[in-house]
């Protein structure tokens, strides 16, 4: 393992790496904290305003060029920005088994499957943890 892909990539690319991290850690904190409470809420906020931030910056990303600039995976951060919203909207609206639903469906498909992805061959994670 060497730190060594991650401080020679650049700037938005460890900005990306490090609100991934984030995400991760808050999500088993507010998966293990008790539901609708204080804490919840207010972890639950800055989850969401770090997968914006995760999504966002994704398009600032252009290592995989597909179809111009972008890549399929520029269409999952359409698909978070969109279901942050239909989650935020689900919980105002008392749906709560909805706000969990999309909440739970986006953590596992934006974060462990895209995930899984960074650790193919000639990503940066890939480089990260297995060396190059």
């Amino acid at each position: 393992m060497t730190l060594t892909p991650f401080t020679s990539a650049a700037p938005i690319i460890q900005f990306h790496i490090l609100l991934a991290l984030a995400a991760i850690a808050l999500t088993i904190a507010i998966l293990m904290l008790p539901k609708g409470s204080g804490y919840h809420r207010l972890m639950g906020r800055m989850w969401v305003a770090t997968m914006a931030g995760i999504a966002l910056s994704s398009f600032f990303i252009h290592e995989l060029r597909m179809i111009g600039p972008f890549s399929p995976i520029h269409l999952l951060s359409l698909y978070v920005l969109w279901n942050l919203v239909s989650g935020i909207r689900a919980a105002r609206a008392g749906d709560i088994a909805q706000h969990q639903r999309t909440m739970k469906t986006m953590a596992f498909s934006a974060l462990l499957v895209a995930g899984a992805f960074t650790f193919l061959p000639g990503r940066v994670m890939h480089s990260i943890v297995l060396g190059g």
